[in-house]
């Protein structure tokens, strides 16, 4: 499926009333997508490993308008992110939505990545994604999950078992009556929320209640290449 294809997210606030979990939520396309789903009225909860960068992000939302809380939580281990889970519900009631972010890169290059690598990419990645869709199914019928996984231009051959993986829990994902779908940005999050907003816009898009019948979708979202720094604006700084 094309993203072209998808509606333009509306400015209203459609999400008012939704509350919606974003994992990795105070770095990268994160942070992105948080302000997306704030802007457009949702509760937002930030999940992440770091307790400093999670209260800044939900601060910086909280002063622009928005309705955004902290989590701490490793969420590659399924009794973590239960217990957000819990904690959400114990606050909000509720959980609509979440938008997982399943995008770890690996450091090294395939010929020499080691099996703790390995295996880390596949915890933050595959794994998470699995449990999460696990506990959802068990605990939450009817909350959605939206996945943000490995970047296209990311290379490397354990790039695409993990794809691979992530593509087949999608697209028979409605096998156990979930709403899960996958956006594959074209490359990794440039830091800067204008050149990520096209990723925000697709996460946007599909957690809007007009689109609540799509699932088993995979979407890849081509974004602006990231401007390449001068050496002399370097110097200059």
């Amino acid at each position: 499926m094309s993203f072209a294809s998808l509606p333009s997210p509306p400015s209203e606030p459609v999400l008012a009333g939704q509350v919606i979990a974003v994992t990795g939520a105070d770095q990268g396309y994160g942070r992105a997508i948080s302000a997306a789903l704030a802007r457009a009225g949702a509760s937002v909860v930030l999940i992440g490993g770091n307790s400093e960068t999670l209260a800044a992000a939900a601060s910086s939302l909280e002063l622009s308008g928005g309705t955004a809380i902290p989590i701490k939580a490793d969420v590659s281990v399924p009794l973590d992110w239960l217990g957000a889970q819990t904690r959400i519900l114990e606050i909000f009631g509720a959980l609509h939505g979440i938008v997982h972010l399943a995008d770890r890169r690996a450091h090294t290059n395939f010929t020499m990545l080691s099996e703790n690598e390995w295996m880390e990419l596949f915890n933050c990645n595959v794994k998470s994604s699995v449990a999460i869709a696990q506990i959802v199914r068990r605990r939450l019928t009817g909350t959605w999950l939206t996945l943000v996984g490995p970047h296209l231009d990311e290379v490397g051959l354990q790039t695409y078992p993990q794809r691979g993986a992530l593509r087949g829990l999608v697209e028979h994902a409605q096998d156990e009556d979930l709403r899960v779908n996958l956006v594959l940005p074209s490359r990794v999050s440039a830091g800067d929320e204008a050149l990520d907003r096209p990723l925000a816009d697709a996460v946007l898009a599909l957690a809007t209640p007009a689109l609540a019948h799509l699932r088993g979708n995979v979407l890849e979202v081509p974004l602006p290449p990231v401007p390449k720094v001068r050496v002399t604006e370097v110097n200059l700084r």
